[in-house]
């Protein structure tokens, strides 16, 4: 049964880092794109980031770009997303989902994405002072 399981949340002040991991299990990590969403109380899930199955393609959302990144380690089957210079608007629970069948070099932000079947349980971030 595929797994994947978020770790690395917490509490830090604005302007901080935090790494963020997302171990998985139960299936190939090197055949799977990955999307990182997060959510906040009382908003919707949205897109964070994703990252292809061969690493050429990452993708970021406009309010995270330059502040992100996200790197795979196929070998220990675990995907990271560096988040620096958080602010108080980053704070939210952090999930990571995986496409198994994705297409060659393409992931996707959008976490309505049918393709995503496989969710994590999620890992909170507050960023506060």
């Amino acid at each position: 049964q595929p797994q994947l399981v978020e770790s690395g949340g917490g509490l830090v002040q604005p302007g901080g880092s935090l790494r963020l991991s997302c171990a998985t299990s139960g299936f190939i990590l090197d055949l799977a794109a990955i999307g990182w969403f997060r959510q906040a109380p009382g908003k919707e899930r949205e897109g964070v980031s994703c990252i292809s199955s061969t690493g050429k393609t990452t993708k970021f959302v406009d309010s995270v770009k330059g502040r992100f990144t996200l790197s795979r380690d196929n070998a220990k089957n675990t995907v990271y997303l560096q988040m620096n210079s958080l602010k108080p608007e980053d704070a939210a629970v952090y999930y990571c989902a995986a496409d198994r069948n994705p297409f060659p070099d393409y992931c996707s932000v959008d976490p309505r994405n049918s393709r995503y079947i496989y969710w994590g349980q999620g890992t909170p971030v507050t960023v506060s002072s």
